[in-house]
């Protein structure tokens, strides 16, 4: 399947203002984020907010993507939080397991009505079921057992939604099934517990970009600053930043 490219002078940024997300907001995204949703991949967890049809304003938070449509233009579609997944369709079994973050193979009613086996597993962020047809994290798992010299056990048991440890040139390795990767499969240095928080922790409590700074609360919410909104601790960690960014500079 073909992967998309987006353009930032393609973006419908109207539509993103639309739900509280301007162009100065999603400019100072970290580069690796925009590369991730330039390539059709999902945006963080973000602040949104829409006005109802009785002009009152709500507050929500949604992952978003890009999309490209028939006449060539670029649209968005939101992925809002849930309060809970909708695990209706699933036995209690498999209700046990996505709930416990691990990938499942289920059959699922696919975009075009035909019914198919998927791997599916739940977005902690939204809380949305996420789901990717078999043959494709199929191969991607078959190339990876052959990389790394993986028996059928140790791919049974990713197929399964488990995690596997394996030592790479002396390092602990974990490896497992994400579909929010590229690949489906995302790999993290260390342990299980360090790839289970391996996402929240490539934010920093304080990412300053060129209009405001996005700023990460103590359970993993990010909400967005404008410079003219600073308090006298946002510039404070604004210089401390620019200090280590100048210390790096200087010992490259």
């Amino acid at each position: 399947m073909k992967k998309e490219q987006f353009e930032f002078n393609e973006l419908p940024y109207p539509a993103l203002a639309r739900f509280g997300l301007t162009q100065e907001m999603i400019e100072d995204l970290p580069m690796r984020v925009l590369e991730e949703i330039g390539q059709g991949g999902y945006s963080p967890v973000l602040p949104v907010r829409v006005t109802d049809e009785k002009g009152e304003v709500i507050e929500s938070r949604s992952r978003f993507a890009f999309i490209r449509m028939e006449s060539g233009e670029v649209d968005v579609v939101f992925y809002p939080a849930l309060k809970s997944s909708p695990l209706e369709r699933y036995d209690e079994a498999q209700q046990k397991q996505l709930l416990d973050g691990k990938a499942i193979v289920a059959d699922v009613e696919m975009a075009d009505g035909r019914h198919s086996k998927a791997f599916v597993q739940i977005d902690e962020g939204t809380k949305q079921v996420m789901y990717v047809p078999t043959p494709i994290i199929a191969s991607n798992l078959k190339v990876l057992s052959e990389v790394m010299h993986l028996g059928a056990v140790e791919v049974k048991g990713m197929q399964n939604g488990n995690l596997l440890t394996v030592v790479v040139d002396d390092e602990p390795v974990t490896v497992g099934i994400d579909l929010h990767n590229k690949t489906g499969i995302r790999f993290c240095p260390g342990d299980a517990q360090g790839w289970r928080e391996q996402p929240k922790r490539e934010w920093d409590k304080y990412t300053f970009g060129c209009y405001g700074c996005w700023v990460m609360d103590d359970e993993g919410n990010l909400d967005y600053v404008p410079e003219e909104e600073y308090t006298e601790e946002l510039w404070n960690e604004q210089k401390k930043s620019a200090e280590r960014n100048r210390a790096v500079g200087l010992h490259k």
